[in-house]
């Protein structure tokens, strides 16, 4: 099974992640996939990127996202709405 999780980068107390598609039963920062986006939770706006279209595809391919995954996706979607409403 494939899920999309974080991968930790990035030095001690300045964590940055990689959104990525990984076979479950890698470890957390071991090889992946491929890498669908980018969050840094220390960054004080646009924190999060992410290729809705590649997110998609490993979706639809079966794979599972991790709660926290799940909820930077919802944003970014929300965020293309808005900016495609503009």
């Amino acid at each position: 099974m494939v899920a999309i999780r974080l991968r930790r980068e990035g030095n001690k107390n300045r964590p940055f992640y990689r959104i990525v598609a990984v076979t479950h039963t890698k470890k957390r920062d071991g090889g992946y996939i491929e890498c669908l986006g980018t969050y840094d939770p220390t960054a004080k706006k646009d924190g999060e990127k992410i290729d809705l279209a590649l997110a998609d595809k490993w979706l639809g391919h079966g794979a599972r996202a991790s709660e926290t995954v799940t909820s930077i996706i919802k944003r970014a979607r929300r965020a293309a709405k808005v900016a495609a409403a503009e």
